[in-house]
This record gives C-alpha cells, sequence and structure tokens, in this order.
C-alpha cells in the first residue's frame, strides 16, 4: 500500500469528498477558498495521493457495510436459537378515547426461526441425499463401438 502523506486539508477534502461525492462543496467545507473550489477541485481528485486516500477509505468503508460469512452464519444462529427479539408496537386504550403506543419485545416466530433453521442447513447441505459407493477392483472400458471407417 503506497501513501503518500496528505495535508489535514487534503485529507479532509477527501473525507468531504467521500461524504458528499461533489468535490467543490467537499473543498469549500474543507477550507479552500471559493474561487479554488469553483476552478480547481477537479486537480484535488486528480492527485495521486488523494485518489489513493479515497479508494482505499471506500474499500474499508465498503467492507464496514457487507456482512461477512461469519457474520451470517451468527445471526441465522441467534434468529433460529430464538435469541434475537423482535419489537412489536401495541396500541393500548386508555380508556374515554384516549389511547397509547408501548413497545414490547418478543422472540421471533416460529416461521422465522424455521427459516433460519432451512438456511443454516443449506449451508451445511444437511438434506441432500447423499449416496457413498464404493467400487472394489479395477475398472475395465470395453470399445465396443468399433471403427468408423468399418461399414
Amino acid at each position: 500500500m503506497i501513501e503518500k502523506k496528505l495535508n489535514p486539508k487534503q485529507r479532509a477534502f477527501a473525507d468531504y469528498y467521500i461524504e458528499l461525492g461533489n468535490a467543490e462543496e467537499a473543498a469549500l467545507k474543507a477550507g479552500y477558498s471559493k474561487a479554488y473550489a469553483r476552478g480547481k477541485a477537479y486537480t484535488l481528485l486528480a492527485n495521486v495521493g488523494i485518489k489513493t486516500y479515497i479508494e482505499q477509505r471506500m474499500e474499508e468503508l465498503k467492507s464496514e457495510r457487507i456482512a461477512d460469512q461469519t457474520e451470517v452464519l451468527q445471526y441465522l444462529t441467534s434468529v433460529m436459537r430464538g435469541e434475537i427479539e423482535d419489537e412489536q408496537l401495541l396500541v393500548v386504550g386508555d380508556g374515554d378515547f384516549g389511547s397509547s403506543v408501548e413497545k414490547h419485545n418478543k422472540v421471533a416466530d416460529t416461521s422465522n426461526r424455521t427459516k433460519a433453521a432451512e438456511l443454516l442447513g443449506k449451508r451445511y447441505a444437511l438434506w441432500t441425499d447423499k449416496q457413498q459407493t464404493e467400487v472394489t477392483g479395477a475398472v475395465q472400458f470395453v470399445d465396443d463401438i468399433g471403427d468408423r471407417n468399418e461399414t
């Protein structure tokens, strides 16, 4: 990983650019003048150090947002075991035409737990029909087709 040192203004520009997606706005927020931001913000994006920094940060952010295999399997397992609770909002009558909303937590229902178990089962190939065949002896191929030249 080759990373040029960025000054604080360049780093701020790159971070704002990642957030906003607009070079001119990012340059203004990073502290560059209006004239520079309007006319030359694109040159900041062409800077190798800034460009590399933006690419690396985007890759880091992408991997932080996307669940990996272990995280997915842990989540499905916790749903299947009933460790995850769903939040449910209930409207409760207070009498005389009044009501309020109460939050209640409940364990995931059976259908969600079953679905999680199914997905885990597919992952570990628990329900595929497997037949193990053992062959003893030598395998012999017989060429009984004959030559094409024979008619």
